[in-house]
């Protein structure tokens, strides 16, 4: 009987690329730029070739912060990574991860520079910290045409309402920006428990960020408070309240924040003794669950934190956009139940 052995062809040796950086690459890290060109190579290997020197930037070393400019030439030194691994990259690459599901969000804007969705909440904005997949490749994966989506800021997972998402690397850049030179507008729709007081409309108190330690049942978790002006690790966080409604359930504040801090809005809220209904991290921990109960009459089920509206100029045209996202409606049902139930005064 004759056996037949197939053999498969070995995988082409590796060589020395150079590649020529693009608009759309402009302005980001080398180690960024590595982990997009070489797919499938771990983050520890990319930083030891760049440490090594293999990786050269118009035939010069570079480090791993450098930022690249359009035109440059940089040095992709030659890798061999296993099929295993490559055949996995590549199935990333063509859109066909297993497990991360493609879906679209509710559009508020799109152009061929950014695109704004209104996020609801339950949803991380990426993946990490024990979270899968985000918006951003659940975004990707609808999106398999996409060649560019990129987060410009964040919210938390908790947090419905308005996130911004660019196109193209140039428009990243430019809203990345706007944000940190605070030419942009966030106003948040926050529930918070008890009647906060009209006058009270700055806290510019600093936050620090720890970590929860080992005697924390949730330790290692990331959290933030307010420290004094003096404490060395203290960061200027400034928020405007105006209060929109009193109502039975509490009062619903239109907040502004000036400075984008970690848990802000919502550290700054119950440093003044008014935590954010369904605030799981620093609210009224018997009052949300109340509230969660299946027979609560009003019922909340999630943090009543909303990115109601988001003002910035257009990364390509420079017009000044102001964008809305109105209550979903399960907060505006618990806030309707609220107008109903408040005493009179």
């Amino acid at each position: 009987m004759k056996h037949i052995i197939e053999v498969k062809p070995s995988s082409p040796k590796p060589e020395v690329k150079t590649v020529s950086v693009d608009e759309d690459s402009a302005d980001q890290r080398v180690d960024n730029f590595l982990m997009r060109h070489l797919k499938g190579v771990p983050k520890s290997h990319i930083y030891r070739l760049i440490r090594s020197g293999e990786v050269r930037v118009n035939k010069g070393r570079v480090g791993a912060d450098t930022r690249l400019n359009e035109g440059d030439l940089v040095r992709l030194p030659p890798v061999r990574i296993s099929e295993r691994v490559a055949e996995k990259a590549q199935a990333m690459a063509d859109g066909a991860v297993r497990g991360v599901p493609a879906r679209d969000f509710a559009v508020l804007l799109e152009d061929e520079h950014l695109l704004v969705i209104n996020k609801p909440a339950g949803v991380a904005v990426h993946g990490g910290s024990g979270v899968s997949f985000g918006v951003i490749e659940q975004l990707r994966m609808a999106r398999p045409q996409a060649s560019f989506l990129e987060l410009v800021h964040r919210l938390d997972r908790e947090t419905s309402g308005i996130l911004l998402v660019a196109k193209k690397r140039s428009a990243l850049r430019n809203l990345q920006d706007q944000f940190r030179e605070r030419q942009t507008g966030k106003t948040y729709l926050a529930m918070v428990r008890g009647q906060w007081p009209a006058k009270l409309k700055v806290l510019d108190k600093p936050l620090h960020k720890y970590l929860l330690d080992g005697g924390e049942p949730q330790a290692g978790e990331r959290r933030v408070k307010v420290v004094s002006r003096d404490d060395p690790d203290g960061m200027p966080s400034v928020t405007l309240v105006r209060v929109r409604e009193t109502l039975h359930t509490g009062t619903l504040l239109e907040v502004t924040i000036k400075t984008g801090r970690t848990h802000q809005i919502r550290v700054h809220l119950a440093s003044e003794g008014f935590p954010i209904l369904g605030d799981d991290k620093y609210g009224d921990f018997e009052l949300n669950k109340a509230l969660a109960r299946a027979n609560a009459s009003p019922g909340l089920k999630r943090m009543f934190l909303h990115a109601w509206r988001l003002q910035f100029n257009h990364p390509a045209s420079g017009e000044r956009l102001e964008l809305l996202a109105e209550l979903p409606p399960e907060l505006v049902q618990f806030s309707s139940y609220g107008a109903r139930e408040r005493p009179d005064t």
